[in-house]
């Protein structure tokens, strides 16, 4: 796609909506022990939702490292579980198996469902589809006859519908004026909004606090669950040896490109984009020493300054 298509797509969410197609898993939790199930496995209180509500939390293994993050959105009759696809396995694994013994039932969903976000300061407007109070709030609703679930989001609305509705909702939210456009622009939003995304800006490697993701995704008041430990200790106590930045480019690098400060490695370039209106910029999980304000080399002779998020 041509820059100054993305060009265009950006201007769009910024300015009014977009509509973007989605890769997402999903996970269906049911039963009469799925929150009390779910509230030991995962970092956010599952048990403090109501229906209608819903939450950022992730999956850790016993040394407080991310597994998965995913959203939660919580019904009277289930938890439907929404992750990266490539925590898929991992996520639906782990909850399968630790389910056994319980009133639980643990099913993938991902042939059936699907998520549409609805992007930009007008999507409530325009879809006709909101508002809603907090983020992952959700209610059941219906566009031009077709049934989604409809989801606030950071930057607007989800709308999580059949899978094969798909083509059917892109062309009713087309026409409510709300237009197609690419992930790519999506993701440079994303980035400029400083939110990492697993598998990309978050591994199997990394702690939720050294993500940025604490403040959304943990709670330090539930009970115990796996990894919960590590995380607490280093909230509580310690201070993360790395922590999520941006970083302002002096030119596009690729993901995985080494970025130091003098001789010593800080850490790799997580999702890199070439934002219209901040230039090309990147988020990175690094080192203590890239404070904010920091100028540091990017690959073999690049530069880029360290930033605060978001941008």
């Amino acid at each position: 796609m041509e820059t100054v298509e993305i060009d265009g797509q950006y201007r769009a969410l910024k300015e009014e909506a977009g509509a973007v197609a989605r890769e997402r898993g999903f996970i269906r939790v049911s039963g009469a022990d799925a929150a009390e199930y779910l509230q030991g496995q995962l970092t956010n209180d599952v048990e403090a939702l109501a229906p209608g509500e819903g939450a950022y939390s992730a999956l850790l293994d016993r040394k407080g490292k991310m597994q998965a993050d995913m959203r939660l959105i919580r019904t009277a009759d289930d938890v439907l579980v929404e992750v990266e696809p490539l925590a898929l396995p991992a996520a639906l694994r782990h909850l399968t198996m630790y389910s056994v013994g319980r009133d639980v039932t643990v099913e993938e969903a991902s042939d059936r469902l699907t998520t549409i976000s609805v992007v930009g300061p007008a999507a409530a407007e325009l879809s006709g589809l909101g508002p809603l109070g907090r983020e992952h709030d959700h209610v059941d609703s219906s566009i031009e006859g077709i049934g989604a679930r409809v989801v606030r989001t950071d930057l607007g609305l989800d709308l999580i519908v059949a899978k094969d509705e798909t083509n059917a909702v892109f062309e009713a939210l087309s026409s409510r004026g709300v237009p197609r456009v690419d992930s790519e622009a999506l993701e440079i939003l994303r980035v400029e909004t400083g939110r990492p995304r697993y598998g990309l800006d978050m591994t199997t490697e990394t702690i939720p606090q050294e993500a940025g993701i604490n403040d959304r995704a943990v709670s330090f008041t539930k009970g115990c669950y796996i990894g919960q430990e590590t995380v607490a200790r280093l909230h509580y106590k310690g201070k993360p040896n790395r922590h999520l930045r941006g970083l302002r480019l002096a030119e596009m690098v690729a993901p995985g490109t080494p970025v130091r400060l003098g001789e010593r490695e800080l850490g790799t370039v997580g999702t890199a984009v070439l934002s219209p209106s901040l230039g090309p910029i990147a988020l990175a999980i690094l080192r203590r020493e890239a404070e904010p304000g920091a100028s540091v080399e990017v690959g073999e002779g690049g530069e880029a300054q360290v930033c605060e998020l978001p941008f």
